[in-house]
C-alpha cells in the first residue's frame, strides 16, 4: 500500500489534521477543539484521521505541522508557518494568481499569490477579535443563539441591520441596543456577518480571483454569497475550507519525506 503524508494545523480554536496519498488526494481528516493541551489534541486528531482513512501510523512517510501551536506537535518531521501552508493548500486547489481570505477563530489572513504560487504580500489581524470567529461566537452568546444557527438566520434576513462598531465589546452593546429597539434577530445576525466582511476588506485590496477559507467560512457559507455581492465577482472555495492549512502542510511533507516518528 502506498505511503501517506500528514499535515497538522494547530490553531488557537481548532486543530485540523489532513492525510494525503501520493497522488495528493485527501484520504483522511479530523477537526478537534484545540483545548489546553495542544500536543494531546494533535495526537488525537492524527489517530482519528488515520481511522477514517483506514491506515496506520506506519503508513505515514512524513508530517509537517503548522499553526499557532505547531511546535507543540510531538511527532512532526518539520514545521512551516501558517501563511506558507495556507498559500500552499489554496494554490493546490486553484493554481492561478489569487487573493486568499482566511477567516479563523482568532485571526484573519489576506494572502496574495502570483500565478506560480509565490507569495506577493500577506496581512494578518492579530490585535483584536473583530472580524474573526471569536467575534461571532461572542455575539451568538449575547443573542443567546447557538453558533451553528447563525448562518441560517443571516440567510433569512429581509432588512439587514448595519452595525457601526468593529470592536467586539462595543458591538455587543450595540447589539443589545438594537434588540431593545425591536430589530429582528436575523437582520442583526446578517449585520454581524457584514461587519466581519467589512473588517476583512479593510485589511487589503483584492485581486480578480479570490479564495475564501477557514472554519468560519466552512460553517457559514452565506458569508461567501454576501462577499460575492459586495465585490461583484465569484468567490472560490476549496472542497474543505477548514482544512486548507493542514492540506498545505501535508503537501510540504510530501516534498521532503523523512522517517515519521
Amino acid at each position: 500500500m502506498e505511503g501517506i503524508f500528514a499535515g497538522v494545523d494547530v490553531g488557537a480554536s481548532r486543530t485540523k489534521v489532513a492525510l494525503l496519498d501520493e497522488d495528493r488526494q485527501l484520504v483522511g481528516w479530523a477537526v478537534l477543539k484545540s483545548g489546553t493541551d495542544f500536543s494531546r489534541t494533535a495526537e488525537a486528531g492524527l489517530l482519528a484521521a488515520l481511522e477514517e482513512a483506514g491506515r496506520g501510523r506506519s503508513d505515514i512517510q512524513g508530517c509537517v505541522s503548522t499553526g499557532y501551536g505547531r511546535k507543540n506537535v510531538t511527532f512532526h518531521d518539520g514545521t512551516k508557518t501558517e501563511i506558507s501552508c495556507h498559500a500552499k493548500g489554496c494554490f493546490h486547489y486553484f493554481p492561478m494568481a489569487i487573493t486568499i481570505i482566511d477567516i479563523g477563530g482568532q485571526d484573519n489572513k489576506v494572502i496574495k499569490l502570483d500565478d506560480h504560487g509565490r507569495r506577493i504580500t500577506f496581512k494578518m489581524n492579530r490585535k483584536c477579535a473583530a472580524g474573526t470567529g471569536a467575534f461571532l461566537e461572542e455575539m451568538s452568546a449575547r443573542l443567546d443563539i447557538p453558533l451553528e444557527e447563525m448562518n441560517a438566520l443571516a440567510e433569512a434576513s429581509t432588512d439587514m441591520v448595519e452595525l457601526g462598531s468593529y470592536c467586539t465589546v462595543f458591538s455587543a452593546t450595540e447589539v443589545l441596543e438594537k434588540i431593545r429597539q425591536g430589530k429582528k434577530v436575523p437582520d442583526i445576525v446578517k449585520g454581524l456577518f457584514f461587519s466581519v466582511l467589512k473588517r476583512v476588506l479593510e485589511m487589503d485590496s483584492l485581486t480578480e480571483r479570490v479564495v475564501m477559507t477557514g472554519g468560519v467560512v466552512a460553517h457559514n457559507p452565506y458569508l461567501v454569497r454576501m462577499l460575492e455581492e459586495m465585490v461583484d465577482r465569484e468567490i472560490l472555495v476549496p472542497p474543505f475550507p477548514q482544512l486548507t492549512g493542514a492540506v498545505g502542510a501535508g503537501l510540504f511533507a510530501m516534498e521532503a519525506p523523512v522517517s515519521f516518528r
